[in-house]
């Protein structure tokens, strides 16, 4: 498989750079048209588009991959695909609500996993001119630079960054982790995509990220952040609706040194 796996680096890469000039594209032109799905989140047409692209692509160079992509097939049945099948995990555009509003921080994320181990992840930010990737047991990178974590280690001096759920019943429990922890640390960010976060974690410019989010938005960038040295874990039990290697309920990653104190932070039942 190790030969394998840097021709799908590679590929991965060329598809996440085009999708991203598709989508620096569609805003320029202002093609995009917005939708909304289940529980009022948006969708654009731009995200239709790249899904399709970056899908049509896998299909036709890896044939007996699966595929789990949040516009075209969120519910594959991982159940009953083979533990030696490549699974491609995607996200069109991780951050669409940036995308349709003019906003910077946005991304394309391309995760690839075989059985239960995470193997390859891409982000491409196409309007920060920033591609980050990872091999399983090869570091991680932007731009070709290797990525390490910060390395802090007092909560006091964290900068943490969340998101918030569509669902706004679920809104209580993520408002009372996040007053906990702008009472112990420095301050939060909320970005607006958790891949990027993730990566952002793996850059040293955030020392831990928390939410509960989907496989395509954590796929990658999770793996992107344990190449460059940070510990991943969970604050919530985890239903089985998802295997664990893309399973981002309560989903934890931060540089070691701060990673039992966010832990307990993040923990409401402590």
């Amino acid at each position: 498989m190790q030969n394998n796996v840097f021709e799908w680096l590679d590929f991965a890469k060329r598809l996440a750079v085009k999708a991203g000039e598709m989508i620096v594209a569609a805003r320029a032109d202002s093609t995009f048209v917005r939708d909304y799905k289940m529980d009022h989140e948006l969708v654009t047409t731009t995200d239709i588009a790249v899904d399709q692209y970056i899908c049509s692509n896998i299909h036709t160079r890896h044939p007996s991959h699966c595929i789990l992509s949040e516009e075209s097939s969120p519910t594959l049945d991982l159940a009953s695909v083979s533990e030696s099948t490549p699974v491609w995990v995607i996200d069109p555009i991780d951050g669409t609500v940036n995308f349709a509003h003019g906003h910077h921080h946005v991304a394309v994320s391309i995760g690839l996993y075989v059985g239960n181990e995470r193997i390859l992840g891409v982000v491409h930010a196409p309007f920060l001119e920033e591609c980050y990737w990872a091999i399983k047991g090869e570091g991680a990178y932007c731009n070709g630079k290797p990525l390490l974590v910060s390395g802090a280690k007092e909560p006091r001096n964290a900068l943490v960054a969340t998101g918030f759920p569509y669902q706004k019943d679920a809104l209580l429990p993520i408002l009372e982790r996040v007053s906990r922890i702008l009472h112990h640390c420095q301050d939060v960010r909320r970005n607006g995509s958790a891949a990027l976060d993730l990566c952002w974690v793996a850059s040293g410019r955030l020392d831990a990220y928390f939410e509960s989010v989907k496989p395509w938005d954590m796929a990658a960038g999770t793996l992107i952040a344990e190449e460059a040295g940070a510990l991943v874990g969970r604050y919530l039990q985890s239903s089985d609706r998802w295997p664990d290697v893309v399973n981002g309920e309560g989903l934890l990653v931060s540089t070691p040194g701060l990673f039992e104190a966010m832990l307990a932070l993040t923990n409401l039942e402590k």
